[in-house]
């Protein structure tokens, strides 16, 4: 019963002060905000990091970039999707001061996890811009009070810094409410601990410059009032837009390009109708590219092969193949090939795996050539220029000369 006592009477001050006085606990004005500090590339071996401290609380977020495979698979009763966005959050016991054990997110952790997701996900460029998996984990070291939204803030540093192209700036505060019996009341930015749980509400505003991406709101009174969100939201973009100040100090645009750490992806698009080609009988034909290149390969269904690795060779390896089974020559291209055989009237010249091409004898040199081995022979690297393409049968007719 004196627990309750005093805990109601701390309740009555806190509103008294803040109704009254303008006072809060901290000795901060309603509309202030707390000390800002954010940084980008604080671990170096990342792909990309932010750092971002706002009061007590601090947020540590985490940027990894993966290729298309990477992707989580979502089951659901309808239909299976790839989600190739992710922020996942996680709250230690020590960052309030706490000793528990270390277990898997709580529903809280998924949720707060969640919310910065959904905040963060305008700015995300589509996969055509930009073809990689991106998963963002921030870490909260310290907190008091909106470390939800300072993960917001945090994964917009790790995105710049990763060199994401993210469409635009996203932050985010937390704001309060105190009422009084007569119908006043007063709009609070950036709540702590004591003011969240003393207070009306607890409200989340999440956005850019240019418009708000995701909002959160409880309440402990039976409402609010119309003028009551517009006061809420019109506070909450003028700190949102000096949260944004703080952060543009720290990096204000994306880097113009990836960590070195990071894989890089390769994009060809094929006809559909040859995915079956690449893959091969029960997958042989991918995974022999995948084992003798290094190289990572997903194809989608529109014929879009990403092939991936932090190996520039490797892709290039990879990509060579694939073109190889797929590529149709064309009259006028430009190839290496190896010649495979010879004969009295010219030789047979491989110039994608699998693809081969008459070199006829008159075709060899301009002056006149009595002996095909003369010229060329069997195991050599020559370069040729497609004349003609069959279209009913494919045969290809090559020539040296016109080179």
């Amino acid at each position: 019963m004196a627990d309750g006592l005093f805990e109601s009477e701390i309740d009555h001050i806190t509103h008294k002060n803040i109704l009254e006085k303008g006072k809060r606990s901290d000795g901060r004005k309603p509309a202030e905000l707390r000390e800002i500090k954010t940084a980008a590339g604080v671990l170096p071996r990342t792909h990309g990091s932010g750092f971002f401290k706002r009061g007590s609380t601090q947020a540590l977020s985490l940027l990894t970039l993966g290729d298309p495979m990477d992707a989580q698979i979502i089951d659901t009763m309808d239909q299976d999707y790839k989600k190739k966005f992710m922020h996942h959050y996680n709250f230690p016991p020590f960052s309030v001061g706490e000793t528990s054990p270390l277990r898997g997110p709580s529903r809280r952790d998924i949720g707060h996890g969640s919310l910065a997701e959904r905040a963060l996900a305008p700015i995300i460029p589509t996969q055509e811009e930009f073809p990689y998996t991106i998963r963002l984990v921030s870490e909260i070291l310290s907190s008091n009070g909106s470390s939800s939204m300072a993960s917001v803030c945090g994964s917009s540093l790790a995105l710049m810094d990763g060199g994401v192209p993210i469409k635009n700036i996203a932050a985010g505060i937390a704001m309060g409410l105190m009422t009084g019996k007569n119908g006043e009341y007063v709009v609070l930015t950036d709540i702590q601990g004591p003011e969240d749980h003393h207070g009306d509400m607890d409200f989340k505003a999440a956005g850019t410059d240019s418009g708000v991406t995701a909002l959160q709101m409880d309440v402990k009174i039976d409402g609010v009032t119309v003028k009551m969100l517009e006061d809420t939201l019109k506070q909450a973009k003028e700190a949102r837009l000096e949260i944004i100040g703080h952060i543009k100090k720290a990096i204000a645009e994306p880097r113009k390009s990836l960590s070195k750490y990071a894989p890089k992806i390769d994009i060809i698009k094929i006809d559909p109708k040859k995915i079956g080609l690449v893959i091969g009988t029960g997958g042989k034909t991918i995974n022999g590219i995948i084992e003798s290149t290094g190289a990572n390969i997903s194809i989608e269904d529109d014929g879009s092969v990403f092939i991936s690795s932090t190996d520039a060779e490797a892709i290039a390896k990879a990509r060579k193949a694939i073109e190889g089974l797929t590529k149709e020559p064309k009259a006028g291209e430009i190839y290496e090939g190896k010649v495979t055989k010879t004969t009295d009237f010219g030789a047979f010249v491989e110039i994608l795996p699998g693809k081969e091409g008459l070199l006829h004898i008159s075709n060899l040199k301009k002056e006149r050539v009595k002996a095909v081995t003369d010229v060329v022979k069997e195991g050599d690297i020559v370069k040729v220029k497609v004349m003609n393409v069959d279209q009913m049968t494919g045969k290809m007719q090559l020539s040296m000369k016109d080179l």
